[in-house]
């Protein structure tokens, strides 16, 4: 279906459980109950076709066939369709509705971690003791990739938090009375603008059938410790 036909709701405890927003795996874990849901949808959607008369999608399974412009497509023939309209009317079916959830793998021998490789150009006037940090390229590689721009912009603020946490960062602590010296932005020094210079961000094309069925992994932090 088009996408403005697609709503989708999320962070309201009225829905089923999810788990919590850190390490930006969002789409990766909850991305893949929505795929098991989906799944299911497609399946009950393909039912009533097979069973209007004369159906064109007789005998064809779920891997045979392709949803796409509001209809159900055999792979191998794409003359041979029935819309999704047609279906449900035929199927007397106004509603579909199914629920999924979806398990980490937690025993495999595969690891499941995304990685990357950082690469930092450094300038550094010796006798002013200024340091820059010119130009940083970080090559990612964590599986596809669905939205680049949001990806791409979780990265460059990772490098960002990797130059402050190298460069400009210190907790100062008054060790008679445990007390943080420098806990406010006027004492403790992150990066500004004039700190930042030229960040180049790759993602590396990897295909992983065997992370989820999505492909996905978590963007998380992984732009930021490699800067450090």
């Amino acid at each position: 279906v088009p996408l403005d036909n697609v709503t989708a709701k999320l962070g309201d405890s009225a829905l089923p459980d999810a788990p919590v927003e850190g390490g930006s795996f969002t789409t990766s874990s909850v991305g893949c109950a929505i795929h098991a849901a989906c799944r299911a949808v497609q399946e009950e959607l393909l039912g009533l076709a097979q069973r209007m008369a004369g159906s064109p999608l007789t005998g064809a399974k779920l891997d045979d066939v392709v949803f796409a412009e509001g209809k159900i497509r055999r792979k191998d023939d794409e003359h041979r369709e029935v819309s999704v309209a047609d279906a449900m009317r035929a199927g007397k079916t106004d509603r579909i509705e199914k629920e999924a959830s979806a398990e980490p793998k937690g025993n495999s021998k595969y690891a499941h971690f995304t990685h990357s490789a950082v690469f930092a150009e450094v300038k550094i006037d010796e006798q002013l003791g200024v340091i820059r940090v010119t130009r940083v390229v970080n090559a990612v590689a964590a599986g596809r990739i669905l939205n680049p721009q949001i990806a791409e912009s979780q990265i460059l603020g990772a490098v960002v938090g990797g130059i402050g946490m190298a460069l400009h960062e210190e907790t100062l602590t008054d060790h008679r009375f445990g007390r943080f010296m420098t806990h406010n932005l006027a004492d403790y020094h992150v990066p500004v603008n004039a700190d930042v210079h030229s960040i180049d961000v790759f993602f590396v094309e990897e295909k992983d059938e065997e992370i989820n069925p999505l492909g996905v992994k978590g963007v998380g932090e992984i732009g930021i410790v490699g800067t450090a």
